[in-house]
Parts: structure tokens; sequence; C-alpha cells
């Protein structure tokens, strides 16, 4: 099994520090964090999202968590508290081949949110959690989403065809006070993408970006237009000082990173 000595690591909660009225852009090795608290003068107080990366450029993969919690950030440190529990776990599953990782990946994830220890500890915190996690594993993607924060795949060959996003915000579904793994059935929305040839931007953002006064960014081709014209930290800049600048309320983490490909892909048959 591959060492684990080249993973890099970050993870933050609202709770820990808010970003009311500041923007902050953090790099985590190539892998972009954005955050802004919203603004106090629309009535914003308090940041409850919250996020994870780990990372290992050495076997091509990155593990990134977006989180997006209400009524308190117990729920999202509690999520946070979980995936770093069972690090070893996860990161050595990480270690394998591209397709014995991708195929194994959602049971263990489904298995720790239902472990019995987990859910009792959800029943004592305040609020709930939505929660989104993104695998990028070599040429492959998986997501694994519960409720509504939202992830993008940009590529000029998909925009060209009017796609952007990888998965749909679903409503009603938590991880917390309120546990859509303690229905008999839990849930959540999963998917796998094979990247494109050449540059891949991954940009996950919790829903303070599409929800801003006046809709800025309303629909997916707005966010990719501004990445595309943009390096990496200047376009996640502009998102968040244009919602700023519109007096937004909710808080925005926005989490981005670029994938180059060089592998062949799939193409259709005639070209």
């Amino acid at each position: 099994m591959e060492s684990l000595r080249n993973v890099t690591e970050f993870s933050w909660v609202g709770s820990q520090q808010d970003y009311v009225d500041q923007i902050s852009i953090q790099m985590v090795n190539q892998v972009a964090v954005g955050r802004f608290g919203g603004n106090s003068s629309a009535g914003q107080y308090k940041n409850e999202d919250g996020c994870l990366v780990w990372l290992d450029n050495q076997a091509n993969w990155e593990f990134v968590v977006l989180l997006d919690a209400h009524n308190s950030a117990e729920s999202a440190e509690l999520v946070i508290e979980l995936l770093n529990k069972n690090k070893s776990r996860i990161q050595n599953l990480l270690t394998k081949s591209y397709e014995q990782t991708i195929i194994q990946i959602e049971s263990l994830i489904v298995s720790l949110f239902k472990d019995e220890e987990f859910l009792l500890n959800c029943s004592k915190v305040q609020g709930e959690t939505a929660c989104l996690i993104i695998l990028r594993k070599d040429k492959y993607l998986w997501w694994f989403s519960i409720g509504d924060c939202i992830s993008h795949l940009f590529h000029p060959e998909l925009a060209r065809l009017g796609q952007y996003q990888l998965n749909q915000r679903q409503f009603f579904e938590w991880v917390g006070q309120v546990n859509t793994f303690a229905q008999p059935i839990p849930c959540y929305s999963t998917g796998r993408r094979e990247l494109r040839k050449g540059r891949n931007k991954i940009l996950l953002t919790t829903d303070g970006l599409i929800e801003c006064p006046n809709e800025l960014f309303s629909s997916p081709s707005m966010i990719y237009e501004t990445m595309d014209s943009s390096k990496l930290n200047e376009g996640i800049v502009k998102l968040l000082e244009t919602i700023k600048n519109n007096n937004v309320r909710d808080s925005t983490t926005i989490i981005s990173w670029d994938v180059i490909i060089t592998d062949e892909v799939t193409i259709p048959s005639n070209v």
C-alpha cells in the first residue's frame, strides 16, 4: 500500500472564524478555498459553513468536503470530526487503483453516516447541514451530495453544449439534528464523471453565491464565464466581491481547482 505521508490536509468551520464582511482566499496546494461570511449590513452575524480538503499530488487525488449548516455550526463540526476520525480508512482506500476506489467509496461513506454512534451524536446537536463530497482520482470524478450545496465541472467542450453542473440541489436533506441517514432509506445523490482532455475546473459552492440579490450567478454559465476569463484566485475573488457588493446576507464558501488531463477520453465514434 502506498504511503500517506504526502497527503496535505486542511479543515475549517465558520464557528472558528466567521469572515463576516471579509473575503478570504486560501490555497491548499493547488486547491483554492474562498470564504465570505456575508454582510453585517444585511443582518449577518455568524457563519455556519465548513469544509475539509485532503489531497495527494503524488497519488493523483483530491478529496473535498463542503458543508452548509443552519441553526448552528455544530452539525458541520460533527461531520468533519467523523471524517477525521476515519481518516486512515478513507485515505487508505484512496491509495488503491481508481477502479477500486471509485467503486468502493460510496459504500464506505454511507456506512460512516449510518454508524450508530454518529447517529446518536447527530441527535444531540443543534441544527443540521448539507454535505457535498467530491473525490477526483486520475481522470475520474465522484460526487456524493446530501442537500443543496452545488458542484460544477467546467470545460470548454462541455460549456459549448450547455453542461456545467454536476449535481442537482436537493432540499429537505441534511445530516444532524434532522438526519436523512436516520430514516429507513437514506436519501442522497451520487454520480461519476470522466473528465475531459485538457484543463478541467472543478468548483463547489454553498448557496449564498447563487441566492445573492439580483441573481447575478443564478445560472452556472455566469459562474463559468467569470472563472473562465480569470486565473483561479482572481475568479473566486470576482465572484465573492460581486456578491459582497450586492449586499448578500448568506455566507458563501467556494472551493475550486484545475485538473489537466492528458490521457485520451471518450469521444463519439464518428469524430
